[in-house]
């Protein structure tokens, strides 16, 4: 399974990244939305984590671009992962196409137990060609 993580944080890449590899999951990191979405241009990802406050484009307007597409990418599966706890926040990002959205810290079971319910959802093998 290959994993995008779009994360400022050099610190949280690398835990998740060492959860996501105890299970033999391929992570790629991306310090940046806009650089998260040239990855996602130039690479098939089973899904996507995504960080909502980072410096230059947020997670939000990253979310947007990706279910703007006019191709397969519009649809790969997108976790958000933040430490933001305004109160309308999740329904927030569900509405802007989220498929789930957990709270850091976030712990290895959750993180795992998020994936396979969005790849649950009917993403085949969620592999976006």
């Amino acid at each position: 399974m290959r994993i995008l993580f779009v994360e400022d944080d050099p610190m949280n890449r690398r835990v998740v990244n060492d959860m996501l590899d105890v299970a033999g999951a391929v992570m790629t990191g991306a310090e940046s939305a806009e650089i998260g979405l040239a990855l996602i241009d130039d690479n098939d990802f089973n899904i996507v984590l995504l960080d909502l406050r980072m410096p230059g484009m947020d997670g939000l307007t990253a979310l947007e671009h990706i279910r703007g597409r006019k191709d397969a990418k519009a649809d790969l599966p997108v976790i958000v992962l933040t430490a933001d706890t305004a109160i309308d926040l999740r329904e927030r990002c569900l509405a802007a196409g989220a498929d789930e959205v957990l709270f850091k810290p976030v712990a290895m079971d959750s993180l795992f137990d998020a994936i396979g319910r969005v790849l649950a959802k009917g993403y085949g093998d969620g592999m976006i060609a």
